[in-house]
C-alpha cells in the first residue's frame, strides 16, 4: 500500500504575497491601467470582427458590438484624464473598429445607432 499524500519535497509552501501584489498594482499609473484595458478591448473587438486574419472563424458581431460600446465608454470618459497624447490613438482605433463593424454588418445601423456611437456621435467614413 502506498501513501496517498505527497512527500514534503513536492508540496509547495510558496503562497503569493498579496501585500506585495497590492503594492505593485498601486504603483501602476492610472493612465497605464486605462490604456492597457482599452487596448485589450480594442484587440478583442478586432478579433470578433474577424480582422485578425482572412476567413477568421472568430467572427461574432454581437460580441464585437459589446466590446466596442465598452471601449467607446472608456475612451470617452477617460479622455480628459489620460491626455490627448494617449486618447488620440485610442479614438482612432475606436473609429476604425466602428467603421469595420459597419462594413461587416449585413443590416446597417442608423447613423448614431452603431456600436459606441451614443458616446462618440455618428461615425462616417
Amino acid at each position: 500500500m502506498t501513501d496517498a499524500t505527497p512527500s514534503d519535497s513536492t508540496v509547495s509552501t510558496d503562497a503569493p504575497d498579496y501585500d506585495d501584489m497590492t503594492r505593485d498594482i498601486a504603483d501602476v499609473p492610472a493612465v497605464e491601467v486605462i490604456t492597457t484595458v482599452a487596448v485589450h478591448l480594442l484587440s478583442a473587438a478586432a478579433v470578433n470582427l474577424g480582422l485578425d486574419k482572412p476567413d477568421s472563424e472568430h467572427k461574432d458581431l454581437d460580441e464585437a458590438r459589446k466590446l466596442i460600446n465598452a471601449l467607446a465608454g472608456l475612451v470617452t470618459a477617460s479622455a480628459t484624464e489620460i491626455s490627448s497624447f494617449h486618447a488620440a490613438p485610442l479614438r482612432d482605433g475606436l473609429k476604425s473598429l466602428q467603421l469595420a463593424f459597419r462594413e461587416a454588418s449585413l443590416v446597417q445601423d442608423e447613423p448614431g445607432q452603431g456600436p459606441g456611437e451614443k458616446f462618440t456621435g455618428p461615425v462616417y467614413a
